[in-house]
């Protein structure tokens, strides 16, 4: 078995493309060589700022010989037929083909045999293919190039068996030809040099200041930068995203320390911490208590005779005029006070069909009020205040400059301002969560204004027609939809989600809501309420529990036990939309179908519906009328009726109550006579009228059993 080693040297690939183009890079390749029957043992890729490496192992020198059988016409067939197949195979007669009989009939047969190739010439064809066609998010054209690569392309080696593949890579103008030979670091090591293997070639780019693997140079840059930090008292603050992408900058890390002037230490550290993590690539290094200490880390592409003092002393330099920026936004910022900056939000265009975000603001205004007044202990007033001023850090300098800091702007401004604590800590917080590892709010105020701000923003959007994809999210969607329910969930709000969501309907349509929006409502019904409830309803049915499913998934949940109970409506007949109300059901059927009862009266429950299902159906009729005490003759059905009333009642009480673990212990009382009937009783008895009510006996179970759950939706 031979490997095959490809290497496509260019200048610097952007780091964000790196890893997604390493992993096209080896599943193209194998995709397309299985396509050809090639088969491979293993695929490993690599990227460096510099070269993308794909390494094959287990390839064969020699593809084997293969038989391919056509089946033809029917022996008889008309003469058309067989021309067409005689022509379709670039045959003259059938005197190449043989007779098989198939069932009951003779067709002809061919029989090709294809003799295998070198697989150096489909390697030949597949490598130059994948190259041509690599989907880059971003390319470029270079010198006579007519063809576009993420950066000119510079050399490119290719070892098949330890022996050089020549491939031939024409860029419509610019013909590159491969090789046996790489590059090491550009600057450290510069030069060709041959090399015969992957384990050569590793090794020899080691040697010349290049490591391959971006998981080594990653543990690198954290090792080093542990020791450096320690050596300072300090510890350099977690962020893998950075970690990875400076990973991407250098082939050969070299982290050093660098000081921050003492002079910018009054400014907030998040300004710094973000100003050197966006702008520098810097990590910020903390006290002991955690606090921002004055010293950053950075990553060097290259070894100095001076043990980096030039490069840290550069860098110092950059940053100290990046921080000046910075301090000059904090104080400018701070004299203008933020309520003073809401007209100029109404320059902001939020959406097209959704206006502005002063706008938005005002709706949030109006929603959060409602909702706090649902929140124990908040304040309608201190919520609409916090409204009020959520956005205003939009208009500072310091978010126009880095928008990542919204909200916490906002809240050192208001602080600054002499603005009530509740409401700037809403400011702050009412963007999160802002994903499944952020936490969620917990004081009244934040809670309601951030679930205010994404209740305003999925109803527009959904009212718009803007809805998320299965590719696409634009808006964050799903996101925010994620947050509501962990707002809701883990503050334990009884919040009916269906109010809430017509209520946000209802603050756009007050403010005189867009034309889209309008149109959309009016796509669902003509009359304004019945339309408010249908985009309720079709919001919480078709998406709302496809996202609880997700969002409960990474906890354990199984999802067919969500949608076992979503399927049963409220008392009112309603769609379930109290989150906690529901979860705390789903976590109740979870646990009873974990017990021998449990399992056993979900295949009791299915056998009386599939029973059901068939007998309705041929019937043409329902059976959900009670059955009559009179027909009851055997002890086995009047067991189970009486359990069945006993059981209905008890799980009835239980669910009122939302004592949703004693509902599954009602049910669980139902295993025993229920096993007992299917033993002894036969359903489909000759009586018809026994039959019948036999019949409606099963139909109790469903229905008892359904009021909880809904059994049938439970898979396994």
């Amino acid at each position: 078995m031979a490997e095959l080693l490809l290497e496509l040297l260019s200048e610097e690939i952007p780091a964000r493309m790196q890893k997604r183009a390493a992993e096209d890079l080896k599943r193209l390749v194998s995709d397309r060589l299985g396509a050809l029957g090639v088969a491979t043992a293993d695929s490993r890729a690599f990227a460096t700022p510099r070269r993308l490496t794909l390494l094959v192992k287990g390839l064969s020198q020699q593809q084997p010989d293969v038989t391919e059988e056509r089946k033809g016409p029917r022996v008889g067939a008309p003469d058309q037929a067989i021309q067409g197949f005689l022509r379709a195979n670039g045959l003259t007669s059938l005197d190449r083909c043989e007779k098989r009989t198939v069932g009951k009939a003779e067709f002809w047969y061919l029989v090709v045999a294809k003799p295998g190739g070198p697989t150096a010439d489909i390697l030949r064809q597949v490598i130059p293919e994948v190259v041509a066609n690599f989907p880059w998010p971003k390319s470029m054209r270079w010198g006579r190039s007519k063809r576009s690569w993420v950066r000119p392309l510079r050399r490119v080696l290719c070892l098949f068996g330890g022996k050089p593949l020549d491939l031939s890579l024409d860029f419509g103008g610019v013909l590159i030809r491969s090789g046996s030979e790489t590059e090491g670091h550009r600057f450290l090591v510069p030069g060709a040099v041959a090399v015969a293997s992957f384990a050569d070639y590793r090794q020899k780019l080691r040697a010349r200041k290049v490591m391959l693997n971006a998981v080594d140079r990653m543990l690198l840059i954290k090792e080093r930068g542990r020791v450096l930090a320690e050596a300072e008292g300090l510890v350099v603050k977690e962020d893998e995203g950075l970690l990875e992408e400076v990973a991407g900058l250098v082939e050969w890390p070299v982290p050093l320390v660098g000081r921050i002037d003492e002079s910018f230490m009054d400014v907030p550290p998040e300004v710094l911490a973000t100003s050197m993590r966006a702008h520098q690539k810097y990590f910020a290094l903390l006290r002991p208590d955690g606090r921002l200490a004055p010293r950053f880390l950075l990553v060097a592409n290259m070894e100095t005779a001076d043990a980096g003092k030039t490069i840290v002393a550069g860098n110092e330099r950059v940053l100290r005029a990046r921080l000046s920026d910075a301090k000059f936004f904090w104080e400018t910022d701070r004299e203008t006070p933020l309520a003073d900056r809401l007209p100029s939000l109404g320059g902001m265009v939020f959406h097209a069909k959704l206006g502005t975000m002063r706008q938005k603001v005002e709706r949030i205004e109006e929603l959060a009020a409602w909702i706090a007044a649902r929140i124990p202990d908040c304040d309608p007033a201190l919520a609409r205040d916090a409204a009020h001023l959520c956005k205003a850090d939009l208009a500072t300098g310091m978010v126009g400059e880095f928008p990542e800091l919204q909200g916490i702007m906002g809240r050192y401004y208001a602080v600054g301002q002499g603005v009530r604590t509740a409401v700037a800590e809403a400011i702050a917080d009412h963007y999160r969560p802002l994903g499944p590892g952020d936490a969620c709010p917990r004081a009244p105020v934040s809670v309601a204004v951030a679930l205010a701000d994404k209740l305003d923003t999925l109803v527009g959007f959904f009212a718009i027609g803007e809805r998320p994809t299965g590719s696409k999210d634009p808006f964050a969607l799903r996101r925010a939809t994620l947050g509501i329910i962990r707002l809701l969930v883990e503050n334990g709000l009884r919040i009916p989600l269906r109010d809430a969501l017509i209520q946000a309907l209802r603050c756009h349509l007050s403010q005189g809501a867009s034309a889209a929006v309008k149109e959309g409502l009016a796509a669902i019904a003509a009359d304004q309420e019945r339309a408010l409830s249908g985009f309720a309803d079709e919001f919480l049915r078709d998406y709302f529990a496809d996202r609880l499913k997700v969002g409960l998934r990474e906890k354990g949940v199984r999802h067919d036990l969500i949608a076992a109970v979503f399927a049963v409506p409220k008392p009112d007949g309603g769609i379930e939309d109290d989150a906690v109300r529901l979860l705390a059901r789903v976590d109740a059927l979870q646990q009873f179908l974990r017990t021998d009862d449990g399992a056993n009266l979900l295949v009791a429950y299915r056998r009386a519906a599939n029973i059901l299902k068939i007998e309705e159906k041929k019937d043409g009729r329902s059976y959900a009328e009670p059955p009559s005490a009179a027909k009851l003759l055997q002890g086995e059905e009047r067991d189970l009726a009486a359990a069945l009333q006993i059981a209905s009642q008890a799980a009835s009480a239980a669910l009122e109550s939302e004592s949703f673990g004693a509902a599954m212990a009602a049910l669980a009382a139902l295993r025993r006579p229920v096993d007992a009937f299917f033993d002894k009783v036969t359903v489909n008895a000759e009586d018809a009228e026994l039959r019948r009510n036999r019949l409606r006996l099963l139909a109790a179970i469903r229905a008892t059993v359904g009021a909880v759950a809904d059994f049938g939706a439970i898979e396994g």
